[in-house]
């Protein structure tokens, strides 16, 4: 059976040149980037290498980059670390939006359930954009900081994190953006930018599992949430994962460098797949999120009148990967908390599925998948 993987904002296959990079180095010598022999030597060469290579194509300086994980770490250091190093200089308020990834909002509740910050979850609108008016509103004297992503993951909604951020320096607090899946897509000159701390992830741009990067700006109050050594300049403990760190370099340098043709080609299968699920779906079809300003990689419908669990059992049948958007926990659908936060009736939010495209995806096989779907749909239709 042929397969469809339109399910590229949970994760990406990685890069042939990715790979090859990884392959290099982890069939190469043995060596930790904190030995002092020349094995070691080479590895920090080597770590130091990649560190210049992200940096640079992110516009910033190298010893703003430390390596993480993944995005949800880059997100619970950043988090974490500033409000505990804003708490000393007495700002104990944060800030964020409903329209979070969990990463973001549940560390924000921990944070204030658990060690006692004011916490302020600002509404969306029903694009899902979290406006910069009710930001600077929000703020006080104690606000020390502001969380909002750049661009969602769940229907694509691009954020004025240009203004926000613009917002949140007047009012004197630490501005995080989560970047996860603008990576690739948007630029992110963060010299430019008024951001002080920003999270990535390579497993989003065709890069490897398990590796992150957060940046933070010289100066940035941050405090360390993992320990146990002086790795990344004392703010994050732990050897460092080189051959994983390679892989993010070399995905990070193919991304930016495609940028220019890899952007309009997303948005012109975007538009595409949205034309085809009204031509063959046989319902309404309803497309959520910010009409203008949006990832071109995220396509987030409501198929009106179908169940969104429904829908994915038959497509992962069918051998199309989609997603809800949301976490499936003890294998019963949760429905997403973005939808519903933005307002929408519980027939979009019951029967939205989230698309997402990459490397890979043609033209040629949106055609015949959205054939699949009006099958599928007529199906679920005759069975209800």
């Amino acid at each position: 059976m042929r397969t469809f993987y339109f399910d590229h904002a949970a994760t990406t296959p990685m890069h042939p040149d990715v790979a090859a990079a990884m392959l290099g180095i982890m069939t190469g010598a043995a060596g930790n980037a904190s030995s002092m022999h020349a094995f070691g030597r080479a590895a920090k060469q080597q770590l130091n290498r990649s560190r210049d290579r992200i940096s640079a194509a992110l516009g910033c300086k190298p010893a703003e980059l430390l390596f993480t994980s993944g995005g949800t770490e880059s997100d619970n250091a950043a988090l974490i670390g500033a409000a505990r190093a804003q708490r000393k200089r007495r700002k104990n308020h944060i800030i964020t939006s409903a329209g979070e990834h969990h990463a973001v909002l549940h560390t924000c509740e921990w944070l204030s359930k658990e060690e006692g910050f004011e916490l302020t979850v600002l509404p969306v609108d029903r694009t899902g954009r979290t406006s910069p008016e009710q930001v600077k509103e929000a703020m006080t004297e104690k606000t020390g900081l502001v969380s909002i992503m750049y661009g969602n993951n769940e229907v694509g909604t691009v954020q004025p994190i240009d203004a926000i951020g613009q917002a949140v320096k007047a009012g004197g607090a630490l501005f995080h953006v989560d970047a996860v899946q603008a990576l690739g897509c948007l630029e992110t000159p963060l010299r430019d930018l008024p951001v002080d701390l920003m999270s990535f992830s390579a497993h989003k741009i065709n890069g490897p599992q398990g590796v992150g990067a957060l940046y933070a700006a010289a100066g940035t109050p941050l405090e360390a949430v993992q320990h146990g050594g002086s790795q990344e300049r004392k703010r994050r403990a732990g050897t460092e994962n080189i051959a994983g760190i390679a892989g993010f370099a070399e995905a990070v340098d193919i991304c930016v460098n495609e940028r220019k043709t890899k952007q309009p080609f997303l948005d012109g299968l975007r538009k595409r797949w949205i034309e085809l699920l009204k031509e063959h779906a046989g319902v309404p079809v309803i497309v959520n999120g910010d009409p203008e300003r949006y990832l071109p990689h995220i396509a987030n419908v409501s198929l009106i009148g179908l169940d969104t669990e429904t829908i994915l059992m038959n497509l992962d049948m069918e051998g199309i990967a989609a997603s809800s958007g949301s976490a499936c926990t003890s294998g019963a659908l949760e429905r997403s908390h973005v939808l519903r936060a933005m307002g929408l009736a519980d027939e979009q939010i019951q029967s939205a599925v989230r698309f997402s495209f990459g490397l890979g995806n043609t033209l040629e096989e949106l055609e015949e998948a959205s054939q699949k779907i009006g099958t599928i749909a007529r199906r679920i239709r005759n069975n209800y």
